[in-house]
């Protein structure tokens, strides 16, 4: 009976232990140090915060292009010169004393853009403290290469994440509260794969940058759009919500946009002009009514070459010849009266008289003189 009654006054003791509240600009209980101009009173959160996100996510923190209000370098001095704080700061680490200016210059400044769980260790009495805590968004933070949040820049403490056991919905909360806190809107950081940088975005939303790993602002990258991250979720079934197999952007039932199971465009449709420059119908490109090729004379055929077969298997009269003066020659055929090349020309006949009935000069045979 006694110990039933031990086992529940612990376990009511665990569920009333209640998650400090720290709001941007302050340093907490049991500040290592007081940092001033490190935090951002006002800043844009993330769209859809709460429940936990990974420490890369693109726009989880923010930060002031080409600016840092975090100086990393200070905090190391500041451990130098106070080794019983750097003991107890290595310890929360678990790394050697000699082996935090190493560990602090591969930390990145930035902002948090979400109200975040922690575990915030202070310092007192020679040691360090650890309680729960939630971060307000715009408070200026130190990240590892996993996205972790690792120091708390307004007052020089060590972050570590939050014991798992905590309900961030179930939690009691004390301490100042702002506006738009909710126990919903509380995050939790998970550890990410190392990465190389950051994708930042700036207090106010508008621009999205990269920050290396253990830069301080020096080496951003250009301004550029804010991640897709960014937008909010469209509301459930509302207008403008692409249905099943729609890609986003895309309008359903939109001109151009096939529905599932349609057959792609000019299949079992209006069939459009194919390979060949067919028309629709089955004719040829320029073909005109009634079968007649541009150009055509009456009475020709197509189809109809010289030597060739006519196209319809009828014969067709002969084409009107034009006067003897107009006729043409046959192609490949000397015209007419004409000499041979080297040869005199012949007596042309007069104007409108008919050509002489003689035969042209005689050409000297071989051996003739």
């Amino acid at each position: 009976m006694l110990l039933l009654t031990t086992f529940v006054a612990g376990g009511c003791a665990e569920q009333a232990e209640a998650i400090t509240r720290l709001t941007v600009g302050s340093p907490g209980p049991d500040p290592y140090t007081l940092v001033s101009n490190t935090d951002q009173q006002k800043i844009k959160t993330i769209p859809r915060s709460g429940g936990a996100k990974k420490g890369d996510t693109p726009g989880l923190y923010g930060g002031t292009r080409r600016s840092a209000s975090c100086d990393p370098a200070k905090l190391v001095a500041f451990l130098q010169a106070n080794p019983d704080k750097a003991r107890a700061w290595a310890s929360v680490r678990k790394i050697a004393v000699g082996a935090i200016p190493q560990y602090v210059q591969r930390l990145t400044p930035v902002l948090l853009r979400a109200d975040t769980l922690v575990t915030n260790h202070g310092f007192k009495n020679g040691k360090s403290t650890g309680m729960p805590a939630v971060l307000q968004a715009g408070m200026g933070v130190l990240v590892d290469q996993y996205g972790q949040p690792v120091v708390k820049c307004n007052c020089g403490n060590p972050l570590s994440a939050p014991e798992k056991k905590i309900s961030t919905g179930k939690a009691k909360y004390k301490g100042a509260s702002w506006p738009g806190f909710s126990a919903g809107n509380v995050t939790k950081i998970r550890v990410s794969a190392a990465v190389s940088s950051f994708v930042l975005v700036n207090p106010d939303g508008t621009m999205g940058f990269v920050r290396p790993v253990a830069t301080v602002g020096n080496a951003d990258g250009p301004p550029a759009a804010v991640p897709s991250t960014e937008s909010p979720a469209p509301p459930s079934g509302g207008p403008g919500t692409p249905g099943p197999g729609t890609s986003p952007g895309e309008t359903p039932g939109s001109p151009g946009s096939p529905g599932p199971g349609s057959p792609p465009p000019n299949e079992g449709g209006t069939p459009g002009p194919g390979p060949s420059g067919e028309q629709p119908g089955g004719g040829q490109p320029g073909e005109q009514p009634g079968g007649e090729q541009p150009g055509e004379q009456p009475g020709e055929q197509p189809g109809n070459q010289p030597g060739g077969e006519p196209g319809n298997g009828r014969e067709q009269p002969p084409p009107e010849q034009p006067p003897p003066e107009q006729q043409q020659p046959e192609p490949n055929q000397p015209e007419p009266n004409q000499p041979e090349p080297g040869q005199p020309e012949p007596d042309q006949p007069a104007p409108d008289q008919p050509a002489p009935d003689q035969p042209g000069p005689q050409q000297p045979g071989p051996g003739s003189s």
